[in-house]
């Protein structure tokens, strides 16, 4: 299985291997993928969203070509060494002390302050003494940045729909210090893409999405919102601006 380049560097200096891990936000199993290939015993990828569970599971895991789960919402087989669970992060499907290293890559951006708190507590419950955290995210994109543009107009409409933002970027220093909060030792930071590549397809992502929510809120607003994602989708195409980074902590024994 493919592992990309930012998670290969961010778990590189990371005890993985014959250890109990979780992917939490299982997005695209890019985590996931990096932890079996670096030796875990088990991983847990938990994410929300049916179609993320399953694409981890035809990418890294077990299809059961319907891509249908079990009623607990767990797809596992006997000797296997994944299971993908959808479940809400803020209430993980783990018992406590009971995984040794835990991934959040490209999670925190799409989770409000108030989720990542909630979330951030899981991780202290479930994480054993001594286990690994690794955080990689985005740094808040520079001034004139023409994506930021398209990120705002996204921002518009989830709050206009949903009453929340559909991605936050905080600073590196800022969970830093906030993890720190929650129990966890830094270790070291690094740079893992400097300057983010925003593909095509991922800029078309967020105009649709950004589309999307703007037509759950019907009205003039939302349709000037949908409009204008849409232009700032073609205008833009392409960019490569901002930094990612990956945080490492470790929690206490």
């Amino acid at each position: 299985m493919d592992v990309p380049q930012t998670v290969t560097v961010a778990l590189d200096d990371r005890p993985v291997a014959g250890r109990r891990c979780l992917e939490a936000g299982a997005g695209a199993g890019n985590a996931t993928a990096g932890l079996l290939a670096n030796g875990a015993a088990r991983v847990y990828a938990v994410t929300n969203d049916r179609d993320h569970a399953r694409t981890t599971r035809r990418r890294v895991g077990r299809d059961d070509g319907d891509g249908s789960d079990g009623d607990d919402g767990v797809d596992e087989s006997d000797g296997d060494r994944l299971a993908v669970l959808e479940a809400d992060l803020r209430a993980v499907p783990l018992p406590d002390d009971s995984v040794g290293v835990i991934t959040a890559h490209g999670l925190c951006n799409v989770l409000d302050p108030a989720s990542l708190s909630a979330v951030a507590e899981e991780f202290s419950r479930v994480a054993s003494p001594g286990a690994q955290l690794v955080v990689d995210d985005y740094d808040p994109l520079p001034d004139g940045a023409a994506i930021g543009g398209l990120f705002a107009v996204e921002n518009a409409a989830s709050e206009l729909a949903r009453g929340r933002p559909a991605l936050t970027f905080y600073p590196a220093a800022f969970l830093r210090r906030f993890f720190a909060g929650h129990g966890w030792e830094f270790e070291r930071e690094r740079t893992l893409l400097e300057p983010v590549p925003w593909t095509e397809s991922h800029v078309s992502a967020h105009g649709d999405r950004a589309v999307s929510m703007a037509k759950e809120h019907p009205g003039e607003p939302c349709d000037a919102l949908a409009a204008t994602a849409r232009r700032l989708a073609t205008d833009i195409g392409s960019e490569s601006v901002g930094r990612m980074y990956g945080l490492a902590f470790r929690f206490p024994e």
